[in-house]
């Protein structure tokens, strides 16, 4: 009876060790020799007038506690045994559901067939590494490299690679960002790699240009060093005419088109919506958003030239950057081939960037622009433009950078049910006075931007300083807005009495397009998994000094 009441209770806790790093401290305690451990359970003793249900609850714990130690035990024993030694060549047959996926990290074998369906990254992204190595894909995206990601793969350890079994030499790879360029160190790092940065507030609206320099980053993969003289784009025809491969020297023969457009990430302002419940990404503030005067050839034009034209049935134009994971697959994106052809959508592939050729982090030597979209579709370090009857097969087109009801979470997604962003809603944020920060009392300067997808031109901004009881419209900026081409950004400032008696104010933002879309009010009804198209009203609090 005993002996299987010892097993039951061990074969249960053999699972949930899995997923839990205490058997490591009970493994200290009950094989240590030290008599301390005794006195951590009290003593019990047996009356005569004791029920008998207590006293098969006493029992019940003695058992289970004596079925722990004795299952420890067994664990403690097995931890002192040598692990087991695999050869690469072993580690490499165990690469599919049928065979287990096996992988290594620098000496360790690992059995990862059950996290696979897991993995925060998607299935195919772990399965790249299959049969061999995680350091090549490890080295890409610096989260891994943080203690709680070592102790999950920890649990999934079955042994060790043999010592003769030495790392093949074309695994001892260069750090694949030791070539990314310098940065301005005013930049508020995201990540370092893939490197994400934005600039501060009180920077961003200093002037309607953003200067190259603090102009936020978006990468996603290691900045590509290429040599502008051996550079060519390939524009695939359509059937029957030969593609072409332009030079940069070609893409300036085109007429040269310039247009001041702002970027923004899906992901901008992600941060406040990690504050309702978490999400994945980039904790990007109000800075993921900046303005730039552009140049280059006309997108219509390149692929007329191709022999490209209209078509009655849906098409896609695809693009395909330079930039690539150790596997080869490069970032990729795609639009829609009406927009692309539209000599009034002025989209670009973009050569110069306010008057200079294009920095490295923005995509030199070319970047597609798309006026009034989502950044994620401005491909950088662009390599192949090609037209297609559906959209670009790229993870960042079909599994990412897609909104999704609030009840939706990672078991429930359907990336398929959403249509991948393209235009961006109406948006607005503070840049000046920054949350937290002491005004003066008498009068108080609000500063920030305001934006819309789609060429919609903003048409006002209301500004509260007691968190929307009451409203103000501040003064917009002079720039021109074409209707229906309002591609950049408006900032705007309001001046305002502080209310007398008051010591704090809680300011609030909203912007208002020509199409009378206006912001949220809050974020809770646009939270989704991923914590983009975030645009609810921006709110500031700050101190009143006396």
């Amino acid at each position: 009876m005993l002996l299987l009441l010892h097993r039951a209770v061990a074969l249960g806790l053999r699972p949930a060790c899995r997923f839990k790093s205490t058997h490591s401290r009970i493994c200290i305690q009950a094989c240590s020799t030290n008599d301390s451990f005794q006195h951590q359970c009290p003593s019990r003793a047996f009356s005569t007038d004791n029920s008998s249900t207590r006293g098969w609850r006493v029992m019940g714990t003695l058992l289970g506690l004596g079925a722990v130690l004795a299952y420890h035990d067994r664990r403690c024993r097995a931890a002192q045994e040598s692990p087991h030694i695999y050869t690469r060549e072993e580690v490499k047959s165990h690469s599919s559901p049928e065979t287990r996926i096996w992988v290594t990290l620098g000496s360790e074998v690992f059995d990862v067939t059950e996290f696979v369906d897991l993995h925060p990254g998607g299935p195919s992204k772990l399965m790249l590494a299959a049969g061999g190595p995680l350091e090549p894909f490890w080295a890409l995206y610096a989260v891994h490299n943080q203690s709680h990601i070592r102790e999950i793969l920890a649990q999934y350890k079955i042994g060790e690679l043999s010592p003769e079994d030495k790392m093949p030499s074309t695994l001892k790879t260069s750090d694949p960002y030791a070539d990314d360029p310098i940065r301005h160190p005013a930049l508020k790092v995201n990540s370092q790699r893939p490197f994400n940065a934005e600039p501060p507030p009180e920077l961003l609206t200093e002037t309607y240009i953003t200067p190259n320099p603090i102009f936020f980053t978006r990468n996603h993969l290691p900045v590509p060093n290429l040599d502008p003289d051996t550079y060519r784009l390939h524009i695939v025809g359509p059937p029957g005419r030969r593609p072409l491969s332009l030079s940069l020297d070609d893409l300036h023969k085109f007429p040269k088109h310039e247009i001041t457009v702002t970027l923004q990430c899906a992901g901008n302002r992600r941060s406040e919506m990690s504050q309702v419940k978490e999400v994945r990404g980039l904790e990007w503030r109000t800075g993921a958003i900046s303005t730039a005067r552009w140049a280059g050839a006309r997108l219509c034009d390149v692929l007329a030239k191709a022999g490209h034209q209209l078509r009655e049935t849906e098409a896609h134009v695809c693009f395909e950057g330079l930039d690539s994971d150790p596997t080869g697959t490069a970032y990729g994106a795609s639009i829609p081939l009406a927009r692309a052809m539209d000599p009034e959508a002025e989209v670009l592939l973009a050569y110069e960037m306010n008057g200079q050729p294009l920095p490295r982090d923005h995509g030199f030597p070319v970047r597609v622009v798309v006026p009034g979209v989502v950044g994620a579709r401005h491909v950088k370090w662009l390599g192949k433009v090609s037209v297609e009857p559906e959209e670009s097969y790229s993870h960042w087109q079909r599994r990412d950078y897609k909104g999704f009801c609030p009840s939706v979470d990672w078991d429930s997604v359907d990336f398929d049910s959403s249509p991948s962003i393209q235009e961006l809603p109406v948006q607005s944020a503070i840049t000046e006075p920054k949350d937290g920060e002491m005004v003066e009392a008498g009068e108080v300067t609000v500063k920030g931007y305001a934006w819309s997808g789609g060429g919609r031109a903003v048409i006002r901004v209301d500004v509260s300083l007691d968190g929307g009881l009451t409203w103000q419209v501040a003064e917009l900026d002079r720039e021109e807005q074409r209707p229906r081409k309002a591609w950049a950004w408006r900032l705007w400032q309001l001046q305002a009495p502080v209310p007398p008696g008051k010591k704090e104010l809680n300011i609030v933002c909203k912007a208002v397009d020509d199409s009378y879309n206006v912001q949220p009010d809050n974020v809770a009804p646009i939270w989704n998994l991923r914590g983009v198209l975030s645009n609810a009203w921006h709110r500031v609090h700050v101190r009143v000094a006396s």
